[in-house]
């Protein structure tokens, strides 16, 4: 007996919902639940929509476009918070991009909640957007990691491009572009910055503890360290939101509890405006008493007094090149993505007014000096 031939095979239908659910054994309002996650489904349950979805073919309510060959000429740009300066300057590049390209651009926030992005991503889907932005660091969960690959391979299908920016990939097999920059690079760099100017005590402050983000910027931070032989300090690690209100309130905190440091890398620009303040409001000064650096090269960094050390991002150019990566231009209809399917720019180093030379201590110095002997003289066991 012939097997019976599946919807995916037929090139006059597409699937629907109702064959979802017929292939799940649930109903299509369950369905619904599942897809769009906004009602606690069983797990066994969840599993076999998304077998059957994968199965089938199904694109989430965009069979409008699949049957007419159209898009709606948008490209969607979702971020945590717009008023945000990081996100604000991606969304600029992404707007003008995608103007040069003759697209409209759709801008939805999350305020950090992982559920509204997979939501935004599934409006924009409906929408028809030709392309969707997901820009900053990802939440790492492989729950999530697994959602948002399942609406990547749901976009491609009906013929859009999820395009990561600023986040690492969800998995090698899944049909996305990404935009990236050198975030531990950046972070390494600075942090040897420091250290060269003798601060041995560096207190690393803000980022969630669960975003990619602050998981590159911290590797870098500690790679710096361990390099230079300072021993990492747990005590000089503390994590939070990317804001100036955890930047002035935990510094405080720190600062009235006598932790001993002589240097703050504040994990964005943000948190370094925060947590000037509190040293401000201690009676102390930048970079007399305590050296303060950020990262991401805000506008505002330039105009703190004294004006902040930090690490470029090409914020806009990461936005610009989010569209051009993944839609055609005005003039045409061809694809041009990049061959690897990837993008990284680079990042450095704005050295300005807020680091002071610390003269080191002596375990410091005969550290250095021990290096600076390995380096020269490796020793016979490397000579070839």
């Amino acid at each position: 007996m012939a097997d019976a031939p599946t919807h995916r095979s037929s090139p006059t239908r597409r699937a629907t919902i109702t064959d979802v659910a017929a292939r799940a054994n649930v109903s299509s309002a369950t369905v619904s639940r599942v897809l769009n996650g906004n009602y606690p489904v069983a797990e066994p349950t969840r599993t076999r929509v998304h077998a059957a979805v994968d199965e089938l073919g199904y694109v989430i309510n965009a069979h409008a476009r699949a049957l007419a060959g159209t898009s709606s000429r948008t490209v969607g740009i979702i971020v945590h918070d717009v008023v945000d300066p990081f996100f604000a300057h991606i969304a600029r590049g992404v707007e003008r991009a995608a103007s040069e390209a003759g697209r409209l651009c759709m801008v939805c926030c999350t305020h950090g909640d992982p559920r509204r992005e997979l939501a935004f991503v599934d409006l924009l889907h409906e929408q028809r957007a030709d392309a969707v932005v997901l820009v900053g660091g990802a939440h790492q969960d492989r729950a999530y990691a697994r959602e948002v690959a399942r609406r990547a391979r749901s976009l491609h299908a009906g013929g859009a491009r999820l395009v990561l920016c600023g986040r690492p990939s969800v998995g090698r097999d899944v049909p996305t572009l990404s935009v990236e920059y050198d975030n531990e690079g950046g972070a390494f760099a600075l942090t040897d910055h420091l250290l060269t100017q003798g601060h041995e005590r560096v207190l690393y402050l803000g980022g969630p503890p669960n975003l990619s983000t602050t998981h590159d910027r911290l590797a870098g931070h500690r790679r710096a360290l361990a390099l230079r032989g300072v021993p990492a300090a747990p005590e000089l690690v503390h994590t939070g939101a990317f804001s100036p209100a955890f930047g002035h309130r935990r510094l405080a905190e720190l600062l009235a509890a006598k932790l001993e440091f002589s240097a703050v890398f504040a994990a964005n620009d943000m948190v370094a405006i925060g947590a000037s303040q509190a040293i401000e409001e201690a009676g102390l000064r930048v970079p007399d008493d305590i050296s303060l650096v950020g990262y991401d090269d805000v506008p505002a960094a330039a105009t703190l007094r004294p004006r902040l050390t930090t690490v470029h991002v090409p914020l806009e150019e990461m936005g610009r090149q989010a569209v051009r990566s993944a839609v055609p231009d005005a003039e045409s209809d061809a694809w041009r993505p990049p061959a690897d399917g990837g993008v990284r720019l680079g990042t450095h180093i704005v050295v300005r007014d807020s680091v002071a030379a610390r003269t080191p201590s002596p375990a410091r110095t005969a550290r250095t000096a021990r290096t600076e002997r390995t380096e020269k003289d490796p020793g016979p066991s490397c000579a070839r």
